[in-house]
């Protein structure tokens, strides 16, 4: 595994809840794009956007469907009119065998906070910190992720500050939110972000590059 895959590695475990359907094609191979559902803990689960060319793809995959992968969690900017939305995905590097358990959701980033954390408490109480992580990958590229800490280490997190580097295990998760689309209408949109359970900011050479 070389240096960017470990700064990049998502393992998933989960069903599929939505038919992969053709996205495009590079270098003469063709991707394919569906939904991988995970429950949580709780009675919801998450609904994570999934990328695999049609090498690993083979016979095809149908609803309902136990699959476990081994990728990275991407983005990429879609050009929507005159405006651009950041758009996430787990690329999968690998189709993989878990048999120990149903469901599996763990992924850890090593990249530099590329935005000024955002500190807030709940209405109960609880604290949160919002950050955008610059994740470097081949190629001179870099994937943008957002990630949310809650408690002690979203406390350490708003301390961060922009620049620095910080490695993050934790899981993907989904939510759905309104998006106002004019004065009468909007519409139901699902946001994907990295829940973390750990961070740490880890002594890095002087002469590494932030990712820019």
């Amino acid at each position: 595994m070389n240096t960017y895959e470990k700064n990049n590695r998502v393992i998933l475990k989960g069903k599929v809840c939505e038919e992969p359907i053709y996205s495009h094609t590079v270098l003469g191979e063709g991707f394919y794009e569906f939904v991988l559902e995970i429950p949580r803990l709780s009675v919801e689960s998450d609904k994570i956007p999934i990328t695999i060319s049609e090498r690993l793809l083979g016979a095809g995959l149908k609803i309902g469907d136990s699959i476990a992968v081994d990728g990275q969690f991407r983005s990429y900017n879609k050009v929507e009119g005159s405006k651009s939305r950041l758009m996430l995905t787990v690329f999968v590097r690998e189709i993989i065998d878990i048999v120990d358990c149903d469901n599996y959701n763990e992924i850890e980033l090593s990249g530099f906070v590329c935005k000024e954390p955002v500190y807030r408490i709940t209405p109960f109480g609880r604290e949160i910190t919002d950050l955008l992580l610059a994740v470097n990958r081949a190629y001179n590229k870099s994937d943008y992720l957002p990630c949310i800490a809650w408690g002690r280490n979203a406390k350490f997190a708003s301390e961060l500050q922009v620049g620095e580097r910080v490695e993050i295990k934790g899981r993907i998760q989904s939510r759905e939110y309104q998006k106002r689309i004019n004065v009468e209408n909007s519409e139901t949109r699902t946001a994907y972000e990295i829940s973390v359970t750990s961070l740490q900011t880890p002594y890095i050479d002087q002469d590494e590059e932030v990712a820019n």
